[in-house]
């Protein structure tokens, strides 16, 4: 697996290497896991560098998930083989690529890849590091839900305290109305017609919409 350029500057300047063994007592706080992006996008390479690690460790083991075991082991490393790296049940999907220094790179990382990662360095059979961090990978941001039209609002039902369950439908009025006398009058005389007697204007028609003009 071809090492990105970035990656081989930043090893060439032995900046994840350290000169010489640690005190035991301070081994612990002393090994930490540096995230290089800290940030992740989907389908970039991401570098877990270990710092801290002793040049005389016989081995280390990198973890997927909160526990440390058998299944969540992506792999081994042995320094002194031939053929260092030993994929364990948890690699599955994952394309990562072990280093000598104890650290490993994921390439083309995906959401999915999102987790906690433990990595232990067997120094000796009484003596193991630990460290871990977590790695979020960011993926494709989300669509925007569209918003429904504004044009046509659904019409509220009536209320039961209004007390009219009716529909009404506005009309048009025609030009001429059937006057209360049985004559024809204009929409645009607003006059009373003078020929009317006090007796019509007190007792008008009850219903004269019902009238028919008369015919002469």
């Amino acid at each position: 697996m071809e090492i990105p350029e970035w990656a081989q500057h930043y090893f060439s300047k032995g900046l994840l290497l350290n000169p010489g063994p640690l005190d035991p007592t301070s081994s612990w706080a002393a090994l930490r896991i540096q995230k290089i992006p800290e940030y992740p996008q989907k389908d970039q390479d991401l570098l877990l560098s270990v710092q801290g690690i002793p040049g005389n460790f016989q081995d280390f083991n990198w973890y997927l998930g909160e526990e440390t075991n058998g299944g969540t082991m992506l792999f081994t490393y042995f320094p002194d083989l031939q053929r260092p790296q030993r994929d364990g049940s948890a690699m599955g999907q994952h394309d990562i690529v072990g280093f000598p220094n104890g650290s490993m790179m994921l390439h083309r990382v995906q959401p999915t890849d999102s987790g906690t990662y433990q990595v232990a360095v067997n120094i000796n059979p009484a003596w193991i590091m630990r460290a871990k961090t977590e790695v979020q990978v960011a993926g494709e941001c989300c669509r925007s839900q569209r918003r429904a039209p504004t044009s046509m609002l659904p019409v509220p039902p009536l209320s039961p305290a209004s007390g009219d369950q009716h529909i009404y439908e506005v009309m048009p009025s025609p030009t001429h109305l059937v006057s209360p006398l049985g004559g024809t009058a204009s929409m645009n005389n607003t006059m009373v017609s003078p020929h009317l007697s006090p007796k019509d204007l007190l007792n008008p028609d009850p219903d004269p919409y019902c009238q028919l003009t008369p015919t002469h």
